[in-house]
């Protein structure tokens, strides 16, 4: 608590970022009105008592679409971490660990990975399974495999040269527990760092695989797919756009600002006053 007061863009981050995801938990148990609640009569309408955000092409609460999608994002992107890290940091342990071989595959395996960008492996996806959510999910928890993996092997090497590794090995310990005690604990700052720029990474690739008809689909919703849906009608009502977009904006905003945060609290070289400070 002291490192995270004594950092204020760590502090504004995480809490912009805490009150977007309350709005999207808030969206399973309340929103103003239900989000496939059509109302023909009352279609682009702008903010009133009633509807704060205005009305969309089919008279839909605009707030309450927000809400939902914005739990949607959020849900997308962070299982599509977890997939990432699950997979990738094993693989750059074992890399780091067993070095050989083993460090050749993974680093070939990622490049084969890094080699198609999300939005292929989405197309590959659906033209198996069909579009949907959980097909946006895999795509980008696919391409978040080799970024994980190569982060977990480059700070597993670094900590691999320190002494306390070297006793762990003289005291009997195998690779695996070396890279399970020793490694994984001591790169952790380095994978919640990269976990929260992933985040981000994550729901702007989520909006785009929406918009382009990859990712949610309807009933549900998702910022990206309320961007799609108003495509066409920003000269009609250009909130049905701004709206989406501006969210958008914003939660990648204070996802950025949040991991940048950490990485200065967790990193003692960016500490001020530290007299190793890198230039």
């Amino acid at each position: 608590m002291k490192r995270l007061f004594a950092h204020p863009s760590l502090a504004i981050g995480l809490i912009a970022t805490l009150i977007f995801l309350a709005i999207g938990v808030v969206s399973l148990v309340w929103t103003p009105f239900p989000i496939e609640q059509i109302d023909i009569p009352r279609r682009f309408l702008g903010p009133t008592p009633e509807h704060w955000l205005g009305t969309d092409n089919l008279g839909r609460d605009m707030l309450s679409l927000v809400m939902a999608g914005t739990w949607t994002s959020f849900l997308v992107a962070a299982v599509a971490v977890v997939i990432g890290m699950g997979v990738g940091v094993p693989l750059g342990l074992a890399a780091a660990a067993w070095g050989g071989p083993v460090e050749w595959l993974v680093l070939r395996l990622s490049d084969f990975i890094f080699a198609f960008p999300a939005v292929i492996v989405a197309i590959l996806v659906t033209t198996l399974i069909g579009p949907g959510a959980p097909n946006a999910i895999l795509a980008i928890g696919i391409f978040n495999i080799p970024v994980f993996a190569r982060v977990a092997r480059g700070g597993a090497l670094s900590v691999a040269t320190l002494d306390f590794v070297a006793a762990g090995r003289l005291a009997g310990l195998n690779n695996a527990m070396i890279a399970w005690r020793h490694l994984l604990p001591n790169i952790m700052s380095l994978l919640i760092v990269q976990g929260t720029i992933q985040m981000s990474l994550g729901i702007l690739s989520e909006a785009g695989l929406s918009y382009i008809g990859l990712g949610t689909q309807p009933p549900e919703t998702s910022l990206g797919l309320m961007l799609k849906d108003a495509q066409g009608l920003f000269l009609i009502h250009p909130l049905l756009t701004i709206i989406p977009g501006l969210a958008i904006v914003l939660i990648v905003i204070a996802l950025n600002i949040a991991g940048d945060g950490l990485r200065d609290a967790i990193d003692p070289r960016l500490r001020q006053g530290n007299p190793n400070v890198l230039a």
